[in-house]
C-alpha cells in the first residue's frame, strides 16, 4: 500500500472532458516508459499542476475528488500505475496498481 495514501482517502484527479466524456488525465513516464495517473492529496496542488501536464488545449480539464480504491481500480483496468505529485509536480511516491 501507500504510505502517503490511507484506506478510503479521497485524493484528487484531473479529468479530461468532465461534461462529455470524462476521462483522468494520464501521463507518460519517458524515463521508466510506464503510464500512470498523476495524483494529489490537496486540491490546490492539482490546480497548480494542470498548466504542467500533458494534455489537449482544445479540451476542458477540472480536479475532481475520488475515493483511492475506486481510482486503483480504473488504473488496474487501464494497464495504468498512479504517481503521488506534491503542488510543484515532482513525484513523491510511485503506486504500481498493475497486480
Amino acid at each position: 500500500m501507500s504510505t502517503h495514501i490511507h484506506k478510503h482517502q479521497w485524493i484528487y484527479v484531473v479529468v479530461q472532458d468532465p461534461e462529455t466524456n470524462p476521462q483522468y488525465l494520464g501521463q507518460h513516464d519517458d524515463q521508466n516508459d510506464v503510464s500512470f495517473i498523476p495524483i494529489f492529496l490537496e486540491k490546490e496542488d492539482a490546480l497548480m499542476c494542470i498548466n504542467l501536464m500533458a494534455r489537449d488545449k482544445q479540451k476542458k480539464y477540472e480536479v475532481q475528488a475520488i475515493m483511492h480504491e475506486e481510482l486503483t481500480e480504473h488504473a488496474v483496468t487501464g494497464g495504468f500505475h498512479i504517481y503521488v505529485l506534491n503542488k510543484s509536480g515532482e513525484v513523491i511516491e510511485k503506486i504500481n496498481s498493475n497486480k
